[in-house]
């Protein structure tokens, strides 16, 4: 993908100069779902597919963009002096705020540039494309523009601002953070409310992690996601009557029931209970991992998709049936949900030798259901960014 990215500059912009050739990864995330804008604790995982770009400054205020994944929309042109949202910008949007969100740190973006973008994460999977592009810009723009005061954790940071405040999409820090900290073979311990974190190993002797792609995204995704999140504001504040809290991630199981009542929405009241669960869930996950209790990991990955299910309401009918079949079969430790929800993906842990009838399982349930046929991701854990030449 490298080469291709790095052909296709050169067929569209010339050959002439110093381009440049990038890749940010994807992200799973094994536990911790929705507890990042709450102040939890996540336990996602770079991967080895994402986004590549080719890039070369230019000596003008111009900036074009091309994707190779979206062909048939052409050059896309803008200038430093245009870098409004808008709907015809369509993809661009994500490394446009990008820019955005640099120049407005005061970064010395001080000329144009070409890029052409390609990359390997189904669209829709809700693998994190876009926090990949975001971070993929980024780094970029660090390398280019010679910003070498911007660190990784700024280069997350500055993607969710972006995503935020410019492409107006109320999203937690994990999915950048984990774009732009990934670390081969590790999957990142991160406490969402200080940025604190760690790396955990993972090793999963005679095991597997599969993606599995529903290969369906319902479109409510958005405006739901924002409405949970405003919901578990709405909790928070309710809860700060009665306890002293900045967050629902600083709440223990036991503290939750104890106050509870003062939230006063029954739903409002799942959507919290999700959280603060959730957010113990990744704590205890963790702690199985590095005992070496893959068991009580998977137990808990289970768990979490039941939460997802019926608290947080963020799963869907097809979701349901793929999780339904995992479980059923044997030599699955855990499977559940991953990402925003409303479709996507599943994250399971099965082993090596039933991964095959694993995804037989799981292709007969979901075609005689919805007559359509899943994708299977048996991924590798990778590195964050990186530069090729």
């Amino acid at each position: 993908m490298q080469k291709s990215v790095y052909d296709k500059f050169i067929e569209l912009f010339g050959a002439e100069g110093d381009i440049r050739t990038y890749f940010a990864p994807g992200r799973v995330n094994l536990i911790g779902e929705h507890t990042d804008y709450n102040g939890g604790h996540v336990f996602p995982c770079a991967l080895t597919i994402g986004t590549y770009a080719a890039a070369r400054k230019r000596d003008d205020r111009v900036i074009r963009f091309f994707s190779i994944n979206q062909s048939l929309k052409g050059v896309y042109e803008t200038s430093l002096d245009d870098l409004n949202p808008s709907e015809e910008a369509g993809w661009t949007n994500y490394p446009k705020g990008v820019v955005w969100a640099f120049i407005g740190r005061g970064l010395k973006i001080d000329t144009g540039f070409d890029m052409v973008i390609t990359g390997d994460i189904p669209a829709g999977s809700g693998l994190s494309s876009s926090a990949s592009l975001e971070v993929l810009t980024g780094f970029m723009l660090r390398d280019l523009f010679k910003l070498d005061e911007v660190t990784n954790v700024d280069l997350a940071t500055i993607g969710q601002y972006s995503e935020n405040n410019y492409n107006g999409m109320n999203c937690g820090i994990m999915d950048q953070f984990a774009s732009a900290m990934g670390k081969k073979d590790n999957a990142i311990f991160l406490d969402c409310n200080t940025l604190n974190y760690d790396y955990a190993p993972i090793v999963l002797n005679g095991y597997k992690i599969v993606v599995t792609n529903s290969k369906v995204k319902h479109s409510l995704v958005d405006s739901a996601y924002n409405e949970r999140r405003s919901s578990c504001e709405k909790a928070l504040e309710e809860l700060q009557t009665v306890t002293n809290i900045t967050s629902l991630g600083d709440l223990s199981e036991e503290d939750f029931e104890k106050y509870r009542s003062a939230i006063k929405d029954p739903t409002r009241a799942l959507r919290a209970h999700h959280a603060v669960y959730e957010n113990q869930r990744t704590i205890k996950a963790v702690q199985a991992l590095r005992d070496g209790d893959l068991d009580s990991f998977g137990k808990l990955m289970n768990a979490s998709h039941v939460s997802l299910r019926d608290d947080y309401e963020v799963s869907c009918p097809e979701i349901d049936v793929l999780v339904d079949a995992a479980w059923s079969c044997d030599g699955v430790v855990g499977s559940r949900i991953t990402g925003g929800g409303f479709g996507g993906c599943t994250v399971s842990i099965v082993k090596d030798d039933a991964v095959e009838a694993f995804k037989e399982t799981l292709t007969k349930a979901y075609k005689e259901k919805y007559d359509l046929t899943p994708e299977f991701y048996v991924v590798s854990i990778g590195d964050g960014p990186t530069r090729f030449q």
